[in-house]
């Protein structure tokens, strides 16, 4: 199941950045599930990783390289997350790194290792090494539809986004900039800092200290405003690479521009996972205006869209009302007026001064609980802040993804 068309638009190569696939059989024979990638001399690179205190392996071996190193490959495995393996975890992790190094010309600390799959298993490190050379021989900057196929785990179907723009209106031949993009996710979705793993990159010229900006910036509100489950991997990344082979630099003036144009690309990305979580049949936005501040409207944002209670009756396409409320008024909101809020559903008006409001009628709360896309917008009527979350609905088809994941 999954809401929305889901089809891939136009991805744009971008000059500097190569993907490779192999079908290694880490977990599925003949799947494509080895991706390298690799990085133009001169780039620059930021990452941002899970928080989960039981991060796995290879992102401590990523966290420590890029903490040293410009990268210039990327190495992403599916099949298993290489998490819970303590001392061997990370020993095979840098053997990868070896391995590819010896395959290329770069050292192991140049090498950002991912992983992602079944937590608690050992790498068959005998299926990932040899799969590393025809993943090598086969980079390309034209394979980013393949690589978005090459990163999926639970989910049904391929996740990218892309756009170019001028950055320079008085040099429309010579300010272009393309950015692209890929992301994998499904389930075990709450990202402290990214989704389970994004890829993007640029041929725009940014600086280390601007890059990272930037893709916190662009994070925050993308990545850092979904949820499946509530879960936050163990495996968790975003990384964002700039060429600069655009021959563009991004600097103070233009970077808000480019920050904009970033977001772009990385909400598409973050939406997409959720109209793939799994079992989805609904995409929830969980809109919080007139908040006091950000602090509040995501925290009653995030219990609205995390309660089972909510989430359970959006399957079942119930404009069950009441749950929402009581998520709202658990949400720890310091001195809430519940007679001052209001609660609409995909635009109907369902409760307003502490009750059903007089104009509602079941019958329009039935109609507007139909569409796959559903909008929950919530006024404080307190403040002057809005943010929104995305979620899915919650079916017996993720029971089952999630009951069965490992047999």
């Amino acid at each position: 199941m999954a809401t929305g068309k889901g089809q891939l638009s136009t991805m744009h190569p971008v000059t500097g950045f190569k993907l490779g696939i192999a079908s290694a059989g880490i977990k599925t024979p003949g799947r494509k599930d080895l991706l390298v990638m690799e990085i133009a001399e001169g780039s620059t690179a930021a990452g941002l990783f899970t928080q989960n205190a039981f991060c796995a392996a290879p992102v401590i071996v990523a966290k420590q390289h890029l903490a040293s190193h410009t990268p210039k490959y990327l190495l992403v495995n599916t099949g298993n997350a290489n998490a819970g393996t303590g001392e061997q975890g990370i020993s095979d992790a840098l053997q990868s790194c070896e391995a590819l190094a010896a395959a290329t010309s770069a050292s192991k600390q140049q090498i950002l290792p991912f992983s992602t799959g079944v937590i608690g298993e050992p790498l068959p490190m005998d299926r990932l090494l040899s799969g590393i050379p025809a993943a090598v021989a086969a980079l390309s900057d034209n394979n980013w539809p393949d690589a978005a196929e090459a990163i999926l785990t639970t989910d049904t179907r391929a996740k990218g986004a892309s756009l170019q723009y001028n950055a320079d209106s008085a040099a429309p031949d010579a300010g272009n900039i393309t950015i692209t993009g890929i992301s994998k996710g499904s389930g075990m979705i709450k990202p402290n800092m990214a989704t389970m793993l994004a890829y993007v990159a640029t041929d725009a010229a940014v600086d280390a200290e601007l890059l990272h900006r930037a893709l916190r910036l662009a994070n925050e509100k993308s990545f850092n405003r979904i949820t499946v489950d509530s879960d936050t991997s163990t495996n968790d990344a975003v990384i964002l690479v700039a060429t600069g082979t655009s021959g563009v630099t991004i600097d103070e003036e233009s970077f808000d521009q480019f920050v904009a144009q970033l977001k772009i690309i990385f909400i598409d990305l973050a939406q997409a996972i959720i109209r793939d979580g799994e079992g989805a049949g609904k995409f929830v936005s969980v809109i919080v205006d007139s908040a006091a501040d950000t602090d509040e409207a995501l925290a009653v944002a995030y219990t609205i869209a995390e309660s089972p209670l909510v989430k359970t009756a959006l399957a079942a396409s119930d404009p069950n009302w009441g749950r929402i409320l009581a998520a709202i008024g658990r949400a720890g909101v310091k001195n809430l007026d519940v007679n001052a809020l209001q609660l609409h559903l995909n635009g109907v008006l369902i409760a307003e001064n502490g009750a059903k409001a007089s104009s509602y009628s079941e019958e329009a709360g039935q109609a507007a609980m139909q569409p796959e896309d559903i909008e929950i917008r919530v006024s404080l009527n307190r403040g002057q802040t809005t943010e929104t979350v995305w979620t899915t609905d919650l079916t017996y088809e993720y029971v089952r993804i999630n009951a069965e994941y490992r047999t």
